[in-house]
């Protein structure tokens, strides 16, 4: 199927709901990009053992496929260069998402938003530069990555950039209007700590409770 092999196929199967596919990226170390930045297919994530935001939401989305969902990705786009992206779910017609990241925030949500500008804004107070200023200032429609099959997305050897660079282009809906910007209170110190948390340093899992 899609040009899986049958390990992989075991594997995403076996990943039967959103909280089970969270779990095993989890798992993943953070893919630092040491050697230049990467935008690798779920195949290639799934043999580096390691991933991305986009990288992470990309395997989320086939993962989700075989569940039974759409593969789809929503793009959170900010000021300056450093988007995040998640893979989207639906349960009882509402929405959840599944996150790829180092960091305190930004994490899983559970199904529980009843639109896609809902579920964008339980993002928006978490969504902080280093000096706590707000950055969040728009996010895309869903994109549903079944359109880039024909391409090979998810067995393909090289890099995907394809993906990245369309989700970028399409539309992006404001969440701010201009007298909004002037009035945002920046995170205060307590935010700003916990939004430094870090999960992994170098390749190792830290800041995570043990289990008794």
């Amino acid at each position: 199927m899609f040009g899986l092999d049958s390990r992989e196929l075991r594997l995403l199967k076996s990943l039967r709901t959103p909280q089970n596919i969270q779990d095993f990226l989890d798992t993943l170390p953070i893919n630092f990009e040491k050697g230049g930045e990467t935008c690798m297919s779920p195949r290639r994530v799934l043999q580096t053992r390691t991933a991305h935001c986009m990288e992470g939401a990309m395997l989320a989305a086939l993962a989700l496929r075989f569940a039974g969902h759409k593969p789809l990705v929503l793009d959170l786009k900010v000021t300056g260069d450093d988007d995040h992206v998640v893979a989207l779910f639906q349960r009882h017609g509402h929405w959840g998402a599944i996150s790829k990241t180092n960091h305190g925030t930004l994490r899983y949500r559970d199904p529980v938003y009843r639109n896609i500008r809902e579920l964008t804004m339980s993002y928006f107070h978490e969504y902080t530069e280093p000096k706590g200023k707000k950055v969040l200032r728009s996010y895309s429609r869903p994109v549903d990555l079944s359109r880039f099959d024909a391409r090979g997305w998810m067995t393909d050897e090289e890099d995907v950039w394809y993906v990245p660079e369309y989700i970028d282009d399409v539309r992006h809906y404001d969440i701010l209007i201009r007298s909004e910007h002037a009035i945002l209170r920046p995170a205060d110190p307590m935010e700003r700590k916990i939004g430094s948390m870090l999960e992994w340093k170098n390749g190792r899992r830290v800041g995570h409770p043990k289990k008794s």
